[in-house]
This record gives C-alpha cells, structure tokens and sequence, in this order.
C-alpha cells in the first residue's frame, strides 16, 4: 500500500482536526456525562419544583374563596325545592305517598282514577356514587287513559322532583271481557331524594407535599 506524503500545510490541517477530535472526544467523556448532563437535570427538575410550588401556592391562596363557595352551595342546596321536604326516609315515604293521593285527586274526574295500594319501599336500589339518600314508594293505580295520562305527567312535572320507574300498566283480562271500557292496571315506583341535613359538605384543606409549605408552615402528618 503506497503511502500518501503531506506537505506541511496539509499536515498542520490534519493535526489541528485531530486535536480538535480529541477535545471533542474528551468533552464528552471527561466532563458532559460527569458534570454536565447531572446539572442540566438538576436545573430542569428545580424548574418542575417551582412550578409545582406555584401551583400550590395558588391553591392555598384560593382556599378562603373556594369555601365561601361551597358554604353558599351549600346553602342553596338545602333550600333547594328540588328535595323532598323531610330527611327521614319514613317520612319521606309518607309524603312520597299522600302526594300521589292529591295528584290523583286534583288531576282526574271523580271515579276515573283511583289508589288500589300504595306501600313504601324500606329500601330503594340505588345507583352507585349516587351522593344523595332516597325514599321510594310502590303505587298501585286503577285508571282510564287519559286520567293516567293527567296523573303520571302532574307528578314528573310537579315539585319536589320525583321519578317514575319499573312502569307497568295492563288491562284486566276478565275485567275486559265484562266491560270494554274497564280501566287499566297500573304499577311503578315513585322515588325522589331526600333533603340533605347538614347545610353544606366539609371542605378539604387544600395542602403542598413536604418540601413545598411556606416559611412558617409545618407539613401535614
């Protein structure tokens, strides 16, 4: 293999690269991955902390405000109409029942309609994460067309919300056969949820993580 001479230019060309080769080389090895990478990660994760520490900082100033909040949500959700008017379930369930005696009374014709059973439910499914207690009632109807009509719509349209389900409704066979017009079998659940007894929901404290409290502040146990 023939080797190749440099004159001097070349050669001082070639040693400069070489050297700057070997600095470059001995950067990375002797100081970026020793020094150098180790700081750049500290300085980013001393950013995350700041940033995090405003967060929480912003949080903790907040916190008077947000409970004035939930004080008056509070408060208008134990005046709400949209409750039944009593936190026993019993009781409760009585009204439950005695409304669905007036709905059908003051909706319908005298005779058209009428309460065959009505019973309480002492305990009604629910939904889970449902955040509120609910009182139901089974009611047994005899009505025409259009008293049912009159009756089912004044109860979901009515105050304090109510909520029909398990709707079954069937004209009685024999019943039938003797009288054409004989009124319809009618069977659902009437629920609706009970007021809440305390005005409003305890508030959470708002916290940093140990390391982030302001001066003066101890951490949370």
């Amino acid at each position: 293999m023939k080797m190749v001479t440099l004159n001097p230019r070349e050669s001082r060309i070639a040693a400069v690269l070489l050297l700057l080769l070997a600095l470059l080389l001995a950067y990375f090895v002797l100081l970026h991955w020793w020094f150098v990478a180790p700081l750049r990660q500290i300085h980013g994760e001393m950013a995350d902390l700041r940033d995090t520490h405003s967060r929480y900082a912003a949080a903790i100033a907040e916190k008077p405000a947000l409970q004035q909040r939930l004080a008056a949500l509070g408060a208008d959700q134990a005046a709400s109409r949209a409750f039944l008017a009593d936190d026993d379930p019993n009781t409760a369930a009585a009204d439950l029942m005695q409304r669905v005696v007036d709905v059908v009374g003051n909706s319908t014709h005298p005779g058209s309609c009428q309460v065959s059973q009505k019973m309480p439910l002492p305990n009604p499914p629910v939904t889970p994460g449902e955040p509120y207690r609910k009182a139901a009632v089974s009611i047994n109807l005899s009505c025409d067309m259009e008293s049912l009509a009159n009756v089912l719509h004044a109860l979901e349209q009515g105050t304090p919300y109510v909520f029909i389900d398990d709707l079954s409704i069937y004209r009685n066979p024999v019943a039938a056969q003797q009288n054409h017009a004989a009124p319809l079998e009618v069977q659902f659940t009437l629920s609706g949820y009970l007021r809440p007894s305390h005005a409003s929901p305890a508030a959470a404290p708002v916290t940093a993580p140990a390391g982030l409290q302001q001066p003066g502040e101890g951490a949370t146990p």
